[in-house]
């Protein structure tokens, strides 16, 4: 029955209901999301909220925050992760795929398209005013994005000076590593989650080994060439985003950029842009750096092992939500990875502003930073106005 809350009593094992939401439904309005769903991680709760909750009574009020408080304890993407995690809950497995595809495929459909634009051989000049205009606003996002995450991980950390004199030195950890080393960014993230749980446990760490590897595991794919690199990278974007998809964007720059040469900094940047402005996920971004690197295959083949990371921790841990929810461990690794995740985002706002190419994408840049921090304005307004200044830019004939 759609009209009530679905109960944990009416669920089979595997956790879909005894009484299902019909496949077509779910896909139809999942998909439906996926078009309207402008704005990033918020945008998708409310609606998701809405649906499943205000409206539909599918999901309980209390099991929809507490899905929330889980996903966002898991990496990757997490507000992705709510939208297969709302599916599996109505039709267990296979209503989470089905969910979680036609939540993702609307925005990959149309940042495939807009990337076969931006990154053209020749493109008019007026897209690469807007692109330019757009990318300037993207290390505004950043701070943005940074910014929004401060109060709650400030008050995680808790009152005593001692603790917060490590959220301040996780936060600048995570500055300092994702403005000069983005390729080991994750060792740092693992680090600094290891290191509160030493502390909580007042012993030594018990996952020095992990630290040990992880170096190997982040570098590992440099020494593999094409759609190895490809997955590689796709891979890491989706397995190690703690904190959203804007922490790893440090590493994707530098492996995009620096390591294969699939894009110039300059394209990166549209690259953000396009994932910002885009509906869905940020994550979509990925998309944009497979299609450099190997057009519309490359870009669905990096979407594909971008996401799959998702899809897997819903599968796997939907059933143990509430575990997680309580495991110290995990809470402490948060704890300790969450602000170095905030440091993180907004350092990666200095690699992203020397890719700048014109000296009057700073003052746009300036703009942005009014826009969104002074203003609180909205993220896809704000980048849509700088590329609208790009296109007057590039229209009264000034270089792009």
């Amino acid at each position: 029955m759609e009209g009530r809350p679905i109960s944990d009593d009416s669920r089979s094992p595997n956790g879909a209901p005894t009484s299902p939401v019909p496949l077509a439904v779910i896909a139809w309005q999942w998909a439906r999301l996926g078009c309207i769903g402008f704005g990033g991680p918020p945008t998708h709760i409310a609606l998701l909220r809405r649906m499943c909750v205000e409206e539909r009574h599918w999901i309980d009020a209390k099991e929809f925050e507490d899905a929330i408080a889980t996903t966002n304890l898991l990496p990757g993407p997490a507000s992705t992760q709510l939208a297969i995690f709302c599916a599996w809950r109505l039709r267990g497995r296979i209503g989470a795929v089905l969910g979680g595809v036609c939540f993702i495929v609307p925005g990959l459909i149309l940042i495939l398209a807009l990337a076969s634009v931006f990154l053209a051989s020749h493109p008019p000049g007026w897209v690469l005013g807007a692109a330019a205009g757009a990318g300037a606003a993207v290390p505004a996002v950043a701070l943005h994005a940074a910014s929004g995450l401060v109060p709650a991980s400030w008050k995680r950390i808790g009152a005593t000076r001692a603790r917060h004199v490590r959220w301040v030195c996780y936060v600048l950890a995570g500055g300092m590593a994702a403005a000069s080393i983005g390729a080991y960014l994750v060792v740092v993230l693992v680090a600094c989650g290891t290191m509160e749980i030493a502390i909580r446990r007042k012993g030594r760490p018990a996952s020095g080994s992990l630290r040990a590897i992880t170096p190997g595991l982040v570098a590992h794919g440099a020494l593999v060439g094409g759609l190895g690199a490809l997955s590689w990278v796709a891979f890491k974007v989706g397995a190690l985003s703690y904190g959203g998809g804007f922490v790893i964007v440090p590493l994707m720059q530098h492996d995009a950029v620096t390591t294969y040469h699939w894009m110039t900094g300059a394209q990166f940047l549209n690259a953000v842009a396009l994932g910002q402005v885009t509906p869905g996920p940020v994550v979509q971004t990925v998309a944009v750096v497979g299609y450099a690197a190997g057009g519309i295959g490359g870009g669905l083949l990096a979407a594909l092992v971008g996401f799959a990371p998702s899809f897997f921790f819903i599968l796997l841990g939907g059933p143990r939500f509430g575990q997680i929810r309580a495991n110290r461990t995990v809470e402490a690794f948060l704890t300790g990875a969450g602000p170095a995740v905030i440091g993180a985002i907004a350092g990666s706002a200095i690699p992203l502003g020397l890719s700048f190419s014109h000296l009057w994408q700073i003052p746009v840049l300036g703009g942005a930073l009014l826009w969104f921090l002074a203003a609180r304005r909205g993220v896809v307004s704000g980048l849509l106005v700088a590329g609208a200044v790009g296109v007057v830019v590039a229209l009264v004939g000034v270089p792009v």
